[in-house]
């Protein structure tokens, strides 16, 4: 029995922090793991620029409200639960999520906790599990599941690398060259044709 694992951002929606980045006219806010690799880093970066300027959650959800999902992703994702169970795996957040989830026929999807004050300041944030895309790939194998993986950024690699099929899905040319072995894909339909193959031929 297989579950297929997808990452969010970048795979199915656009990258909501480059949107806020845009929006906000805060150009450092455009980087992403796809350029980052240490997650920590990354958002206490963004937490201290959030501080600096003076923006919270209500900021950043009111941009949310405008994204929509990559053109073909809801069509892609419907097609894709329609031959297999569908899970995904984001290092978003909860208060980030659900209006794009909303949008896409409401998925599963498992994320992290944002730690906000009553103003709406983020003051911090909270990990489901740490490593948590890898570690949830495991803890399905562990209950009989045989995993398929995709996701665009270096957080994505983990569940990639230890699901019994892993794609690249519209990721860097840096991340593509560092890791040739990994099929990449840059359409919803060679993706789908190839989560669709690996089930069929197992």
């Amino acid at each position: 029995m297989y579950i297929t694992c997808l990452d969010l951002e970048g795979v199915l929606v656009p990258e909501i922090w480059i949107a806020f980045a845009k929006e906000s006219g805060i150009p450092e806010l455009e980087k992403t793991t796809r350029d980052e690799p240490d997650y920590d880093k990354l958002m206490q970066g963004r937490l201290k620029i959030l501080k600096e300027h003076g923006l919270g959650l209500k900021e950043i959800q009111e941009t949310i409200a405008k994204i929509d999902p990559l053109p073909g992703a809801k069509e892609f994702l419907d097609e894709l639960r329609a031959v297999t169970q569908v899970i995904i795996l984001s290092d978003t957040f909860e208060q980030f999520a659900k209006p794009l989830m909303k949008k896409l026929g409401w998925p599963t999807i498992f994320c992290n906790t944002l730690e906000t004050a009553a103003d709406g300041e983020i003051t911090g944030y909270r990990m489901r599990v740490e490593n948590s895309k890898y570690t949830t790939v495991k803890a399905l194998q562990s209950i009989g599941y045989q995993t398929i993986a995709s996701g665009d950024s270096y957080n994505d690699l983990g569940m990639i690398e230890a699901s019994q099929a892993g794609f690249l899905f519209r990721s860097t040319e840096q991340i593509k060259a560092d890791y040739p072995q990994l099929p990449a894909f840059e359409h919803y339909d060679e993706l789908l044709k190839a989560i669709q193959d690996k089930i069929k031929h197992s």
